[in-house]
């Protein structure tokens, strides 16, 4: 059996068939730039343009950059304002024609990595961090999904949250070495160890392939798990979500 899993983020909207019996893609993944401004129809319009490259007929998966609660946006995260209480699956079932799931993206990656990669078997409390534009979290307890844990949205300093502090976009944005960011994700880890006391993290995002770069500045006590699937993990764990996993 196979599903279509579509991953939004700040950048750019990507997608691939899933084997749901392997967790693996299905061919090549398909991406395209997020639209700028990131506007609703904008966007909707980039995702039937990935229903149409592969000329997909089923269920459709996605995983989207903010709290999703039944399919509807209850912030904007890092795209438009205007994504504030648009119910994103009926947006684009209208769009495409097809069913979709939608659930938060960095929800879509611990599914993936808990389903099929390194948290598979995994007990006790599981945070999965996606690194990007933001810092998305997953939190999963003996294996369950606890939705909607937007930890990067944790203040953290003269009332900004700790995203604007830790993610990759801000080493970019500040030109920041891997050590220096380095630090300054550790911090993030610690915050979050300090209220959470999590059994395992597991980091994930683009920048994952990178950990090297940045590992030697992690110190925390929690064991800390490279995800298996890296940037591919929203798409996977989006056509999870459609198979009624969640």
């Amino acid at each position: 059996m196979e599903i279509l899993g579509i991953d939004i983020g700040g950048s750019g909207i990507k997608g691939a068939p899933v084997n749901m019996l392997t967790g693996e893609l299905v061919g090549e993944r398909f991406r395209i730039p997020t639209p700028q401004p990131s506007k609703p129809n904008e966007v909707a319009e980039v995702v039937k343009q990935i229903v149409d490259h592969f000329n997909w007929k089923g269920a459709v998966g996605c995983g989207f950059p903010t709290i999703i609660s039944k399919g509807k946006a209850l912030a904007n995260g890092n795209l438009d304002k205007d994504w504030t209480g648009v119910q994103v699956d009926d947006l684009f079932a209208q769009k495409t024609g097809l069913p979709f799931t939608v659930i938060n993206d960095a929800d879509a990656a611990g599914l993936a990595e808990m389903k099929y990669g390194v948290g598979k078997g995994k007990k006790g409390l599981v945070i999965m961090v996606t690194i990007g534009t933001g810092l998305g979290s997953g939190v999963f307890f003996n294996g369950m999904l606890l939705p909607n844990f937007e930890l990067g949205r944790l203040f953290y300093k003269n009332g900004k949250i700790i995203e604007k502090y830790a993610a990759d976009s801000v080493r970019k944005k500040e030109d920041l070495s891997f050590s220096q960011w380095g630090k300054r994700f550790n911090k993030f880890l610690d915050h979050v160890n300090s209220i959470c006391a999590p059994d395992y993290f597991i980091i994930g995002g683009g920048v994952s392939k990178k950990l090297h770069k940045f590992e030697s500045e992690i110190d925390i006590v929690v064991p800390v798990l490279l995800a298996e699937y890296q940037n591919r993990a929203g798409i996977i764990g989006a056509a999870v979500a459609a198979n009624g996993i969640v």
